[in-house]
């Protein structure tokens, strides 16, 4: 039998908690991908950044995508079998524990988010494979060291884990309190664990002003950076090839990246622990 877990089975405590007359990240995010857990502000504020700066939608696809090159390289070529997903998001197709399970049946996934609206959803995370094991956490990524406490409920800490923290950290308003809370993550997993970020940046005119709309809208705003910040929160790391870069020409698959897609405002990366 698989093993899943929840910290909330969605009671009606939890559901008090979602706000439908502002828009919200995760349902923002949710809608730019194509998926169905939105409400009609979302939409709406959607659609209007979509007249600012249609290539948002470019950026929550080609992120997705390299969610599914990244867990697979891990799963794959480094043989990581757990995986801790921090700022999980609403769920969509090949979330986390779906990649890696294809490649390993046995993996570990333990997603973390202290969103009322994926606690709602987290029963769709938790479909694992008889082999492995699928836990949420509804946790904090402001409080590290109680994430990672949680998180060995699951994994066994001792042993190498692959840290996701995608389009999550522009959350966070202060930089260095950001590559802070990396290093405390980091830090509580042992050598040959990664650190895989990507998120959207401040590399042109289009997102910016898209950043702002969004911030403007009564959402918890969400800050873009600059790439060498973003290549900041792998200090002390070993960068694996090609190391920082736009999403769509992390490893992509076929060897070439997507020409349509070659401008997308986000950037990634994953490091190796020494």
């Amino acid at each position: 039998m698989s093993q899943e877990t929840t910290q909330d089975r969605t009671g009606s405590g939890t559901r008090a908690r979602i706000d439908t007359t502002k828009p919200h990240s995760a349902r923002f995010w949710n809608y730019f991908v194509g998926g169905k857990d939105h409400y009609k502000v979302d939409r709406e504020i959607g659609d209007q950044i979509k007249e600012i700066f249609p290539g948002l939608a470019d950026v929550a696809l080609t992120s997705r995508r390299f969610l599914g090159r990244a867990v697979r390289y891990l799963a794959g070529e480094q043989g990581i079998r757990q995986f801790l997903d921090v700022g999980t998001g609403l769920p969509t197709a090949d979330n986390t524990h779906q990649v890696a399970q294809r490649v390993a049946p046995d993996a570990r996934i333990v997603y973390v988010d202290n969103d009322p609206i994926v606690l709602t959803h987290a029963h769709a995370l938790l479909k694992s494979t008889p082999e492995g094991r699928t836990a949420y956490l509804d946790a904090d990524l402001y409080d590290p060291e109680a994430v990672l406490r949680a998180a060995a409920e699951t994994l066994d800490l001792s042993r190498p884990v692959a840290l996701m923290i995608l389009n999550t950290l522009g959350h966070v308003a202060d930089y260095e309190e950001a590559r802070g809370l990396v290093r405390r993550l980091m830090a509580g997993l042992p050598p040959g664990s990664h650190l895989v970020i990507s998120d959207s940046t401040a590399t042109s005119e289009g997102m910016v002003a898209a950043s702002k709309a969004y911030n403007s809208s009564g959402a918890v705003p969400y800050h873009v950076r600059g790439v060498e910040e973003i290549a900041g929160f792998f200090e002390g790391l070993e960068l694996v090839e090609p190391g920082v870069v736009r999403v769509p020409e992390w490893r992509p698959e076929g060897g070439e990246p997507d020409k349509d897609l070659a401008a997308v405002d986000a950037y990634c990366g994953v490091g190796r622990k020494a």
